[in-house]
C-alpha cells in the first residue's frame, strides 16, 4: 500500500520489500541522529496487519506459535515465529494483546498467507482471524520518544522503541504533529546495529531459529508442542546450527556497500577462496560507518578477516559458534 506521507517535503520512496513507504526524506544521518535520540517516528504502514479475536485466542496461539503467549497479559510486547514441519522459518510476528484482541504486525505482504495458515488451523477454537492491513498503519516511534500515542491507539513497547496500531485515515494527521518523520533506511540502519533480524532479509528457505539468535526472544524452550520444535529442541540439546549471524564493520573507503547476498570469504584466501557465507543486510550509521549483517558459517573463527566481494570486513559475534 502507498504511504500517503511520501507527499511530505524530501520524501524519496523505498524500493522492493519496503515500498510503498519512504527510504528517506533527504538527509539519511540526520534522520538517524534523531531516531537514536528518540525523536521523530517511521512510517511502516506498509506493513501487514493481523489481529486474533475470540475467547481461545491466547491458547490457540499457543499452539501454532514458537512463544509462550497462553498467559500473556495485556499490553505486553512479544516476538513469535511459525516453523515449517522440518523447523525451518516462515513467518515472525511481533505481538501484542490489548484484553480483547491480539494485534501483529507482520512483514509486508506475508499477512495473506500467514491467514490462510491460521484459518486452516481453526478446528473447533473459539477465534476470529482478520487482516486489518487496509484500515491500521503501524507507526513506529524510537525508544525514549516522549511522544503520547493517539487516545484508543493499540501500543506494542518495546527495549527498541513502541509500535503504535494507528487507523490508517489518521497517519497524516499525526504525522503532522510527531516531530520529525525518518525514512525507512534509517529504521534499518538502527536495526543492523541492535543485531536485529528481519524475516526474508537475514532469513532464506532453510534458515532456523538458532543461526539468527531467536532463541528466548521469539522461541521459548520450555513451552508445549508446536510445529517444528523437535528440530529446534534437537539443536538446541544435541547440536550446533550449520551457520551463525554477525555484525560486519566494512572498509569505510569502498564507495558502495556491499549488497545482499554478497559472498563473504575469508580474507587470507583471497577473492579465489571458498564461500564462506554472505551479506544479509547492509547499512550505512550515522556513528558506525558501512556496516552489515550476515550469515557464516558456523566453523568460521571469530576473530578471522572476512572481505564481502572485494569490501573488508570485520566480524563481531551475535549468535556463539
Amino acid at each position: 500500500m502507498k504511504s500517503p506521507l511520501l507527499t511530505l517535503p524530501g520524501a524519496v520512496p523505498a524500493e522492493g520489500v519496503d515500498e510503498g513507504v519512504a527510504a528517506h526524506y533527504g538527509d539519511l544521518f540526520r534522520e538517524q541522529r534523531a531516531l537514536a535520540d528518540g525523536a521523530g517516528f517511521v512510517d511502516l504502514s506498509h506493513r501487514g496487519v493481523v489481529t486474533v479475536t475470540g475467547e481461545d485466542r491466547l491458547a490457540w496461539l499457543h499452539l501454532l506459535l514458537t512463544q509462550h503467549v497462553s498467559e500473556l497479559p495485556p499490553g505486553r510486547a512479544t516476538e513469535a515465529l511459525i516453523l515449517s514441519a522440518n523447523g525451518h522459518i516462515e513467518h515472525a510476528l511481533y505481538l501484542v494483546d490489548d484484553g480483547e484482541t491480539v494485534w501483529a504486525h507482520v512483514e509486508p505482504d506475508t499477512q495473506e498467507a500467514l491467514i490462510a495458515y491460521l484459518e486452516s488451523m481453526k478446528f473447533f477454537y473459539r477465534v476470529e482471524v482478520a487482516d486489518r492491513t487496509a484500515d491500521i498503519a503501524v507507526v513506529h516511534l524510537p525508544a525514549g520518544s516522549i511522544a503520547e500515542a493517539p487516545e484508543g491507539v493499540v501500543v506494542r513497547e518495546t527495549s527498541y522503541g513502541r509500535d503504535l496500531f494507528l487507523p490508517r485515515a489518521d497517519l497524516e494527521a499525526y504525522a503532522a504533529q510527531a516531530g520529525p518523520p525518518a525514512g525507512i533506511l534509517a529504521h534499518e540502519a538502527l536495526r543492523v546495529e541492535q543485531h536485529r533480524p528481519r524475516l526474508g532479509f537475514e532469513t532464506d528457505h532453510r534458515t532456523i531459529p538458532h543461526e539468527l539468535g531467536w532463541i528466548g526472544s521469539a522461541v521459548h524452550l520450555q513451552k508445549g508442542c508446536y510445529r517444528g520444535q523437535e528440530t529446534v529442541a534437537r539443536v538446541q540439546n544435541l547440536g550446533k546450527p550449520p551457520r551463525r549471524l554477525v555484525f560486519l564493520h566494512l572498509d569505510g573507503s569502498e564507495v558502495h556497500l556491499p549488497v545482499a547476498g554478497t559472498e563473504l570469504r575469508l580474507a587470507d584466501d583471497g577473492p579465489d577462496g571458498r564461500k564462506i557465507g554472505f551479506i544479509t543486510t547492509s547499512a550505512r550509521h550515522h556513528e558506525l560507518g558501512p556496516v552489515a549483517l550476515a550469515l557464516v558459517k558456523r566453523n568460521v573463527p571469530v576473530d578471522a578477516p572476512l572481505v564481502a566481494g572485494v569490501t573488508a570486513a570485520a566480524q563481531e559475534v551475535v549468535v556463539e559458534p
